[in-house]
């Protein structure tokens, strides 16, 4: 009997300790959904900030949008490669970048010139624009860039592109809290 007086006594108890930890719980977890500059810039870096803002400036493009790019195809790393074989920074097909070469005046393109930083945002922003202009919206023109021209104009979009618009959306925010000074902003 004195075990069942002190559970019904406890009861109530507990359902208040409960509910503080939880409300306690809620309010620490606020911390963590706004994390200060620093984390951000140590968890997302920003290599090549000229290079990003000067080709951004020069194609009517968001510099947040450009290095959130950049961030989800390469981390920054221009010797990236990817198993369909697009290489660098933006993450360029070697035939989409050779399109770009001719398009813009270049004249002897070679498949190396996307390990250097300068030329691989240099094609990846003016194609960024012209997927842009083609399209009419970011999303749009970000499924476009990671899964291909012929889906987006058929209407297909796959789970992974849709994830991959996702992640470049929020990624731009994350480079404009982080690095908005920087970036022009």
């Amino acid at each position: 009997r004195l075990r069942q007086e002190r559970r019904a006594a406890s009861g109530p108890v507990t359902r208040a300790v409960s509910l503080l930890l939880l409300v306690a719980g809620i309010a620490g977890a606020g911390v963590f959904l706004t994390e200060p500059d620093w984390y951000l810039r140590a968890r997302y870096p920003l290599r090549y900030e000229h290079i990003v803002v000067g080709h951004a400036e020069n194609y009517r493009l968001d510099p947040a949008l450009v290095a959130a790019v950049i961030y989800q195809e390469s981390r920054f790393k221009p010797e990236a490669r990817s198993e369909a074989g697009a290489i660098g920074l933006m993450q360029l097909l070697p035939e989409t970048a050779k399109g770009i070469a001719a398009r813009t005046g270049g004249s002897a393109f070679r498949v190396e010139d996307l390990d250097d930083p300068e030329i691989n945002v240099r094609y990846g922003s003016w194609y960024l624009r012209h997927l842009l202009d083609k399209y009419g919206t970011e999303e749009q023109a970000l499924a476009a860039y990671n899964g291909g021209q012929g889906n987006v104009d058929r209407g297909v979009m796959y789970p992974e592109t849709r994830h991959y618009v996702d992640r470049v959306l929020e990624l731009r925010g994350i480079y404009r809290e982080a690095y908005g000074s920087q970036l022009g902003e």
